[in-house]
């Protein structure tokens, strides 16, 4: 870059050619009026009027198994399939601002030679045959920018593909968008200097969430049925949960990251993970299974060489999954949940009664204490990071992502302290190791009140305790982070959404202490209108398949309460 080019011009010429880069046919004539809140379905209305039928059909088959049957039996090509889900991509980015890269040619180019192979051959190209794939914007691709937000990366193309992208590739994938994220990716939601804000598409007066808030944002748009997030403290499950989707972190170097762009590149003691985001659970299955076959660990060195483990996904550790016993946590001991929240987890406790599991009550275990050490670990040389890549350009740090002008800003609960010695940064990795071996002995434990034989399967727990906040008023709860400080593997699943005559505020005059209070005073059904409501499924480290299954089996249950008691979810 020039040494007269400011980050202001940056921003500006990169935006530019983002939006040259949007085909003029799929460009809004008559977008909705800015005051309207819930724009999931406009894409298929009248006023839109850029999908055809076929269009709508295919980019509303949100069961992913549906639509990889329909590609590799040639019912739909993937040509026709990327160009239905790319139009209603950039249909989205224009109600909401989720996308960064936009590359339509190349992307079709792509489906084009996948037809063409199963034409050829008779055989789908691999698992993912001609499926389109977002990734957020730090999964490089080949002759691409991946800037995370930064504007010292505007114009560095990448040389290679991350690992993942190769992974996606040669399981017959079609990556085919990039996502907005955060400057430093350090946030719970979604905004930076060169892109600006994504919005919820539910309402969009409130976050997206982050730092995946692009993923979020575009998938319940159903602009993509299969995305790619990172989480390093709640990153997939924040948009996942705000955006009423399933999203899946799993342990690290499970899932490989070689060759991402990334925050904090170096901290391998509390590092981010990539995992899958989708309107479907069957989505988030075909991505870890067709990934973890592809034996990633053969291309990143960080990658655990572990395979699919089919008697893993089969529960055979857990009873064969037929008798589960959940803990359910209400809440983590430091702030109550919004009344939403409770719902949702009074809904899966009976539900899963119904359906002849167990459930107990789960206390949490030095939740504060887990998130505190995890949050040193980031901010060990946080800030020494982070102004090494704004300092090229001067561009600012941001320290909130409220609104310009806007009042009552939460705190986001991170701090850029100073630069931590390496003894230091010892001394509370080492008192990390006490409380995982503490948090261990007391999942153990649970043997003694389960009544199965077995400690609880599996925690069921908030990801947050409140729906998708306003603008600038998400703090981080230890409701996400304390999981990433025990590394254990989690499915963020949706339950419900924010109803005013359920989810009325409740009285309240006691508090767990400040956080509680100023959590209580913000909600309001009218402010969370159309919020959706999630939870997770929380299983130990390393325990992906059997999450995946035990998460398969709390939303079975939930469709089939729903259909026996007709109750209003």
């Amino acid at each position: 870059m020039s040494s007269n080019t400011s980050w202001q011009d940056l921003a500006k010429a990169k935006k530019l050619r983002q939006q040259e880069a949007i085909p003029p046919a799929w460009k809004l004539a008559s977008p909705p009026e800015y005051g309207a809140l819930d724009v999931r379905t406009f894409p298929e209305s009248p006023q839109c009027g850029l999908l055809t039928s076929r269009e709508i059909e295919i980019t509303n088959t949100t069961d992913v198994d549906a639509l990889l049957s329909n590609l590799a039996t040639a019912k739909w090509s993937s040509e026709e399939v990327t160009r239905a889900f790319y139009k209603r991509a950039i249909i989205a980015h224009q109600l909401v601002n989720c996308l960064t890269e936009i590359f339509v040619d190349r992307a079709i180019e792509r489906a084009k030679e996948l037809d063409k192979y199963l034409k050829e051959t008779g055989k789908p190209y691999g698992p993912l045959h001609g499926l389109p794939i977002s990734l957020k914007d730090q999964v490089r691709i080949k002759g691409l920018e991946a800037t995370i937000g930064h504007t010292s990366w505007v114009g560095k193309y990448s040389e290679d593909d991350a690992v993942l992208t190769k992974v996606l590739y040669s399981c017959g994938a079609v990556p085919f968008v990039m996502t907005n994220v955060p400057q430093t990716l350090m946030w719970p939601e979604t905004y930076n200097l060169i892109f600006g804000r994504t919005l919820n598409p539910a309402n969009r007066t409130l976050t997206s969430g982050g730092s995946s808030g692009g993923e979020g944002a575009l998938i319940a748009m159903k602009g993509s049925p299969l995305g790619v997030g990172s989480d390093i403290g709640g990153s997939i499950r924040y948009p996942s949960t705000f955006n009423g989707l399933y999203g899946f972190r799993p342990s690290s170097c499970r899932i490989p990251y070689s060759g991402a762009v990334n925050t904090l590149e170096g901290l391998d003691t509390a590092p981010s993970v990539l995992g899958p985001l989708s309107n479907s659970l069957s989505g988030v299955k075909a991505f870890l299974k067709a990934v973890i076959q592809s034996e990633p660990w053969v291309l990143d060195p960080l990658a655990i060489r572990k395979k699919w483990d089919e008697d893993a996904y089969r529960l055979a550790d857990h009873g064969n999954g037929k008798q589960l016993c959940f803990g359910i946590m209400a809440d983590d001991g430091n702030v109550i949940p919004h009344p939403p929240i409770q719902r949702a987890l009074k809904v899966v406790e009976a539900a899963l009664v119904a359906a002849g599991h167990k459930v107990v009550p789960w206390t949490p275990h030095k939740h504060q204490e887990l998130y505190d050490n995890v949050a040193k670990i980031w901010m060990a040389a946080a800030a020494e990071d982070i102004n090494a890549v704004l300092s090229p350009t001067g561009e600012p740090r941001l320290t909130t992502m409220a609104p310009e002008g806007s009042a009552g800003v939460a705190d986001v609960g991170v701090t850029y302290a100073r630069t931590l010695s390496a003894y230091e940064l010892w001394q509370i990795q080492k008192a990390r190791t006490g409380l995982r071996e503490e948090y261990l002995a007391v999942w153990r434990d649970s043997v003694k009140y389960t009544g199965t034989g077995r400690p609880v399967d599996a925690i069921i727990a908030p990801v947050a305790p409140h729906a998708a906040c306003p603008h600038g008023k998400t703090p981080i709860s230890t409701y996400t982070a304390v999981w990433n400080s025990l590394n254990y593997a989690c499915c963020a699943f949706p339950v419900t959404s924010v109803d005013p005559v359920q989810d009325r505020a409740q009285p309240r005059s006691e508090f767990l202490g400040e956080k509680d209070r100023r959590n209580w005073e913000l909600y309001s059904p009218e402010t969370f209108k159309n919020a959706p409501v999630g939870l997770q499924v929380v299983g130990q480290m390393l325990e992906e398949e059997a999450v995946l299954a035990m998460t398969e089996i709390v939303d079975e249950a939930l469709r089939a309460y729903k259909t026996v008691t007709k109750a209003k979810l």
